[in-house]
């Protein structure tokens, strides 16, 4: 037996990881990952005191006794567990990437499918070289379909995370600009995104595609894919949609077989509209009735502040504060330009991981932001404040500041949108919004 088969075992006695001495649970394998700030081979002897039946370490230094499991890396130790348990399931495993949408994607795909499967889905944004495998690592025995978010920033990690969460079904929600740095441009975005259709083409997987976005169709032939599920609101679907109301949440149609249904979310942004028809694509494709796709669509409710609608005691809020890019910052501000609202404010903070198109892209979300038609537009962050001297709007350097004028100059019965990239923190802002 290997080393992983062995660690395997006492996974399947108690299949809880943790990698956070904060979080032990009793009979736990805790997994002593190292970060830029620390080696959690030092926490072992506290993760094992509070009740973890073992600790896998990589530093012989802190082997105290047998519950003490020294391996090679932890890091590679716990993804190649999860490769382990993937290999003993199988179920649908559907991947999902892309630029902008994935995390409310998912949780659609989820809230929808849990209609008639017994679904998991990745917790939070828990989607890198260290979430994907602790999702894989969290579908128990009895799920009958895993939805898994994928993300990346650079070229080969899409492909990485794929031999580890070995999806059997994906899409790529759009493509757009995101993480320009990491991936080296555009086109680089394109070719990382695309991983997950080379291992579907691999695997002899399927894949469920957006036919109104030419990016998605191009990647699609170029990767060879012969399994195809198309969604649009035009040309040979299985689903067709058509967006009928977004003011503010967004009310559409969708046909199959030529039959027509309609259905109202609790989910605001035009943009999200192709979000929400992935979600019945897939649904539909796994036979769930048109009631059943109706019923888990108007029973979600986001909650991640991502495009969530909150009522404060003097505005309503538009809650897009998780993350921010070019792609997702221009929809955001073209959907709050087309509400009706007595009072449009927008504030935005800057985006993050741009490169050398940094000072391009916030130029260009000024000059929008700026012919929006927004009653006010509040920009925040050192990559706006550049452009103070050349567009309309008040300019803050810091959320810190920003706080403190809107002390003295309190926002009342107006629509908000409020977004930025997650380092910008502008959920500090909501409590005086």
């Amino acid at each position: 037996m290997s080393q992983i088969e062995s660690i395997y075992q006492h996974y399947l006695s108690n299949a809880i990881i943790c990698t956070d001495t904060r979080k032990i649970s009793a009979g736990c394998l805790f997994f002593a990952l190292k970060g830029e700030h620390f080696d959690a081979n030092t926490f072992a002897a506290e993760a094992l005191k509070q009740g973890a039946a073992f600790a896998v370490i990589d530093n012989a230094d802190y082997k105290l006794n047998e519950q003490c499991i020294l391996v090679p890396d932890v890091l590679t130790a716990l993804q190649d567990l999860a490769r382990h348990h993937r290999s003993q399931l199988h179920i649908p495993v559907i991947g999902l990437t892309g630029s902008n949408g994935k995390t409310t994607t998912k949780e659609l795909i989820n809230a929808v499918l849990a209609e008639k499967y017994k679904t998991f889905a990745t917790k939070g944004n828990l989607n890198n070289h260290i979430g994907v495998p602790l999702s894989i690592l969290s579908i128990s025995k009895d799920t009958e379909i895993a939805v898994i978010e994928m993300g990346a920033n650079h070229q080969k990690e899409i492909e990485f995370l794929c031999t580890i969460a070995r999806p059997t079904h994906g899409m790529i929600t759009n493509i757009g600009m995101a993480h320009l740095d990491g991936f080296g441009g555009f086109e680089g975005v394109k070719k990382g995104k695309a991983e997950l259709f080379s291992h579907l083409k691999n695997t002899d997987g399927i894949a469920f595609i957006n036919r109104d976005n030419p990016y998605i169709i191009e990647m699609s032939i170029a990767a060879g894919l012969t399994h195809l599920v198309y969604y649009g609101t035009a040309g040979e679907n299985a689903v067709t949609g058509q967006l009928l109301k977004s003011d503010p949440l967004i009310e559409l149609a969708w046909k199959k077989q030529e039959q027509i249904f309609q259905v109202k979310a609790n989910l605001t942004g035009a943009y999200n509209f192709e979000n929400i028809l992935a979600a019945i694509c897939i649904a539909s494709f796994f036979e769930l009735s048109p009631d059943q796709i109706n019923q888990g669509l108007t029973g979600y409710f986001p909650n991640n502040n991502r495009s969530q609608l909150t009522k404060t005691a003097t505005n309503t809020v538009i809650c897009d504060f998780y993350n921010a890019n070019p792609s997702s910052m221009a929809a955001a501000l073209g959907n709050i330009s087309i509400l009706n609202a007595k009072n449009k404010v927008a504030i935005i903070g800057d985006m993050f991981e741009l490169g050398p198109e940094t000072e391009k892209q916030h130029e260009e979300i000024a000059a929008l932001a700026e012919k929006s038609g927004l009653d006010t537009v509040i920009f925040i962050g050192k990559y706006f404040y550049a452009f103070k001297d050349q567009f309309e709007g008040l300019f803050f350097n810091t959320p810190q500041d920003t706080e403190r004028w809107l002390k003295d100059n309190p926002i009342k019965d107006s629509l908000v949108l409020l977004k930025g990239s997650r380092g910008m923190a502008l959920e500090q802002l909501l409590p005086i919004l």
